[in-house]
């Protein structure tokens, strides 16, 4: 790697040693999961706190290796308020054949949705933060990504009330010429049709928008299931136990927008432009929020690859020299200024939350041990 051997430094974290550079001091860790432990600190050089997510054996095997490059790619190309923002990327090793270990940057925020969903949110509140998980969503859609695992942990925000969506390692360019496998995502927020094993496309994403949106109203997971057996699973979701007892919570906009969110048909459901139309969000609506620029995609063939782990390997650390190769010293040029100012200042908005108690938690797939997360095993071939 470009970076020279002495700006390095190790240090331990749990049951983890991270090596990383020595512009990010303070090491804390605040989140660890399946795909890796995630530190705060501070960024001496741009002198803002941030997120050092280490990916956990990302060559382990091809599995793991997809989805690192997966991460990688996507959070390189998307470009969105309401998206979390990749800051460096970089590994402490200094050529290919020693390559292992690799870390990602990100913007550090005060908490994730699994604690603010909790909270005693007003429906000013909660439909902006409805519209800015639309506003994400509809920039990812724009390109044909689908997140596939959007739930509270993979969601954060700051005291301010903004939001941002976090965590590509299962996202994928939508197609229409294969099957997705039914454990992508968190079966709380699973659409009818992943549990069903059928083809799937943009919108189940919005189903899961649905279940988020009926936790806030009525502060637990909506489709609690109690074992992994499929068919309970889907026989639970398709009669809807709870659903008349939710509705009568909400005033008729949120009722007609939740009510059109969580239709078993996936034809019928509403689409992400739809709901950002839906006079619940529109209020909020912005043009130059709601409308960005679609991110471009390095990479055409990212879906159809398919490679050994040394390939795969490969691909990751060429895009990681690409990302030195354009961000000296780990800058994003036309960026950098918008993650200093962003960090140094809050909105006085009505919609302030900072009266929360909460840990500053990170961008990333990993969960606070207090938050109870339940997933199923995953598609090997995902």
């Amino acid at each position: 790697m470009s970076e020279a051997e002495g700006q390095f430094y190790s240090v331990q974290v749990g049951d983890s040693t991270f090596t990383v550079l020595k512009r990010y001091q303070q090491l804390r860790a605040i989140g660890s999961g399946a795909q890796g432990i995630v530190c705060s600190a501070l960024d001496t050089v741009l002198g803002i706190p941030v997120a050092v997510k280490k990916l956990c054996r990302p060559f382990q095997n091809q599995t793991h290796a997809k989805r690192a490059y997966r991460e990688l790619v996507l959070l390189k190309c998307v470009n969105h308020k309401n998206i979390i923002r990749l800051i460096n990327v970089f590994t402490p090793q200094k050529s290919l054949e020693e390559f292992q270990d690799l870390y990602l940057v990100m913007e550090l925020m005060d908490a994730s949705l699994c604690q603010v969903i909790h909270m005693d949110l007003d429906h000013e509140r909660m439909s902006y933060l409805l519209y800015q998980i639309l506003c994400g969503i509809r920039h990812l859609h724009s390109a044909g990504i689908i997140h596939r695992d959007l739930k509270p942990s993979n969601i954060v925000v700051k005291s301010d009330c903004t939001l941002k969506i976090l965590d590509f390692g299962l996202a994928r360019t939508a197609c229409t010429n294969f099957m997705m496998t039914p454990y992508v995502v968190t079966r709380y927020y699973r659409a009818p049709e992943v549990i069903l094993g059928m083809k799937y496309k943009e919108n189940v994403d919005i189903w899961s928008v649905g279940c988020i949106m009926g936790e806030m109203v009525k502060g637990s997971v909506i489709f609690q299931g109690t074992d992994h057996h499929i068919t309970e699973t889907r026989e639970q979701i398709l009669t809807f136990p709870e659903i008349d007892v939710i509705m009568s919570l909400f005033p008729y906009q949120a009722r007609d927008l939740l009510s059109k969110m969580l239709v078993i048909d996936p034809e019928c459901r509403i689409s992400v432009e739809e709901a950002l139309n839906h006079p619940y969000i529109h209020v909020w609506y912005d043009p130059g929020e709601a409308d960005a620029p679609p991110p471009q995609i390095s990479d055409k063939q990212l879906e159809e690859r398919e490679h050994s782990i040394e390939q795969w390997k490969e691909l990751i650390y060429e895009e990681v020299i690409d990302w030195e190769e354009r961000n000296k010293n780990g800058l994003m040029k036309e960026d950098c200024s918008d993650v200093v100012s962003g960090s140094a200042s809050q909105s006085s908005s009505a919609n302030d939350i900072s009266s929360m108690s909460m840990e500053q938690t990170l961008a990333s797939d990993t969960d606070s041990s207090s938050i109870d997360t339940l997933t199923g095993p995953l598609d090997e071939s995902q």
